[in-house]
């Protein structure tokens, strides 16, 4: 895990989540790159250096974020794209080479109904990079009891593992699963990948309307202070699938959320 990408929202939090990244990058010392995008319609005639004064805004913008932040010997780079969000982490993934997105669950909607914005709701859905999605105002702290919740057991490929293996490594941690049993599942989905029981201390089974409903229920019994999920469209942020946001009645974790996908190759 050695880059480490924190898309920079409007919020005036943003330093927070990229002070948590950066926190986190010291343990595996892995290098930030502090994202910020910018739109400018390269048609607007005479104003041919529009795009230049456009980025050096949101370069110093950028420095200005960094500034508020302790980097304790990280590196922080600083990347802007043109263009479309999703468009310009794909481009820098592509460049790059993207081990893991750092990202509040609300980086610039401020509706208080919602767990996962618009923004955060677009990088989850529709980027094949692992993301950890942490609660404004966390501290990082190292993971020492981490619960993995799904409701299939079948993992296509071995490495949407690799993250929660590092993070396992890195601290010792314990990982402890729970096989939510949810409508119109069938037995493939109760077999658990091996490299997944492998890795886990403890298997816990719940029958529940929703795999959300299922760590809810093992919750505060686990004290996690680790969740992961996989992404899928049947899946916990199901609702995804349907629009870009995800109300806190759909889903809420006090912790952070570690979110597995697999790159594409």
């Amino acid at each position: 895990m050695k880059n480490i990408l924190v898309p920079i929202g409007t919020s005036p939090d943003a330093f927070k989540t990229l002070q948590y990244a950066v926190d986190f990058a010291t343990e595996f010392d892995a290098q930030i790159y502090a994202m910020e995008v910018f739109s400018v319609n390269m048609g607007m005639g005479s104003l041919a250096n529009v795009q230049e004064k456009v980025a050096k805004n949101s370069i110093e913008q950028l420095k200005e974020v960094i500034q508020k932040v302790d980097t304790k010997g990280v590196t922080v780079k600083i990347a802007t794209y043109n263009g479309d969000l999703i468009d310009g982490i794909k481009e820098i993934d592509k460049e790059l080479g993207i081990d893991l997105i750092v990202i509040a669950p609300r980086s610039n909607d401020i509706r208080e109904e919602l767990y996962l914005g618009n923004t955060s709701g677009r990088i989850v859905k529709r980027t094949n990079i692992p993301a950890l999605l942490v609660p404004k105002g966390t501290d990082f702290r190292a993971f020492k009891n981490i619960l993995t919740a799904f409701s299939s057991g079948i993992l296509k490929r071995k490495r949407i593992l690799t993250p929660l293996m590092a993070l396992r490594n890195q601290f010792n941690a314990t990982i402890n699963l729970l096989l939510v049993k949810t409508p119109g599942y069938s037995d493939d989905d109760l077999k658990i990948d091996t490299a997944l029981m492998d890795a886990s201390t403890q298997l816990s089974i719940s029958e529940n309307p929703t795999t959300y409903l299922g760590v809810l229920e093992h919750f505060q019994s686990q004290h996690p202070d680790l969740l992961c999920v996989f992404r899928r469209k049947r899946g916990f942020f199901k609702a995804l699938w349907e629009k870009n946001t995800v109300l806190k009645s759909e889903f809420y974790a006090p912790t952070p959320v570690l979110v597995l996908c697999v790159k594409k190759d």
